[in-house]
């Protein structure tokens, strides 16, 4: 458990902030409100450890088992990001990101919200516990439910 806390320490930014709560724009609150979309992004360099090749697969197979519905509408959105590449920049600058991550955006009437959801990096020995810490997350956000 340590070795592998210490591999995935080697390949995000996971720094202080691993044990506080995600990154949440200050305009946030706890208020149920009408979202437009959600999307979730991985975002990883052009060369991935197998840490990050895993969060990628796992988020991926998370949100198309338990929202394709969502999915379908485009009410929520899935993207593999390489933050490598230029065509990339914007979204990488959007969302502030510094290294392989998984990000939640929301849009809704009040804006765009993001959030860094650091703690799947614990859950990805295994599938199971990966997406039940995920899935109500997604479920929240497209509920309007945004912390």
């Amino acid at each position: 458990m340590v070795i592998s806390l210490l591999f995935v320490a080697g390949c995000t930014s996971l720094t202080a902030d691993a044990g506080k709560s995600p990154a949440v724009s200050p305009t946030t609150n706890n208020m149920a409100r009408t979202v437009e979309r959600v999307e979730v992004m991985h975002f990883h360099p052009a060369q991935q450890c197998y840490s990050c090749r895993t969060l990628g697969e796992y988020a991926n197979e998370t949100v198309n088992i338990f929202f394709a519905p969502e999915l379908a509408s485009g009410k929520l959105v899935f993207k593999e990001v390489n933050l490598d590449l230029p065509e990339n920049a914007d979204l990488v600058k959007k969302y502030e990101v510094t290294g392989s991550s998984l990000w939640i955006g929301v849009y809704d009437v009040n804006g765009f919200h993001k959030e860094q959801n650091v703690n799947v990096w614990y859950k990805i020995n295994n599938e199971t516990e990966f997406a039940q810490h995920l899935q109500p997350i997604i479920r929240n956000r497209l509920n309007g439910v945004i912390t």
